[in-house]
């Protein structure tokens, strides 16, 4: 038994996906075990407050294990599982928001060389330490949250999920302009927020 949990966490999640699909539900416990933290700090960033984090980080996981079946290239999960981040995340503001944030999308910026970079903090940290990166954190998640929504999306999805343009402009279905054009301002308004303390 003790063997048998050692080979699903050495499996890749590409190959948790097959067995899953496989209805092997080890696999699909072990997926759930990797993503959930991640999926938890996506939608914190994601949502103006905390009240409904656990109940929307909940619903995403029951999705995925919900509709595992559906994925037909195990390669692709990561934008799969982005995918229903989003869209459960957008059912969510159309359920609890008559009118939609609105942005405008013309931008004659020039992309600013600003890399935004959240630190996850060692728990080997000193408490000084721990209380300053804790605040940090805090800082950033504001002026993150502070972001209209299009802006805070794109730029969430870029930053902490690593996809591409093209995924982005897939997951939103926003052109790949749009979304350049929206991480650069939301960069450049991150910049701003964050001027004090970066």
């Amino acid at each position: 038994m003790h063997e048998n949990k050692l080979l699903y966490k050495k499996m890749t999640i590409e190959e948790l996906v097959v067995l899953s699909q496989k209805e092997d539900y080890k696999a699909l416990e072990e997926i759930i075990k990797r993503i959930q933290s991640e999926i938890y700090a996506t939608l914190s960033y994601l949502l103006k407050n905390n009240d409904n984090l656990s109940d929307l980080t909940q619903e995403v996981l029951l999705k995925i294990a919900k509709n595992i079946q559906t994925l037909k290239n195990p390669k692709c999960f990561k934008s799969w599982k982005n995918q229903i981040i989003t869209n459960t995340y957008y059912d969510y503001i159309r359920k609890n928001k008559k009118t939609p944030e609105t942005i405008s999308i013309d931008c004659n910026c020039e992309p600013l060389n600003f890399a935004l970079k959240i630190e996850i903090p060692d728990q080997k940290n000193k408490p000084i330490e721990k209380c300053i990166t804790a605040e940090c954190e805090k800082i950033i998640k504001s002026a993150i949250r502070e972001l209209p929504e299009a802006f805070r999306i794109a730029i969430i999805l870029r930053e902490f999920q690593g996809l591409s343009y093209e995924e982005i402009a897939k997951t939103t279905n926003s052109s790949i302009g749009t979304v350049k054009s929206r991480i650069s301002r939301a960069r450049i308004r991150l910049q701003d927020a964050l001027k004090n303390y970066i």
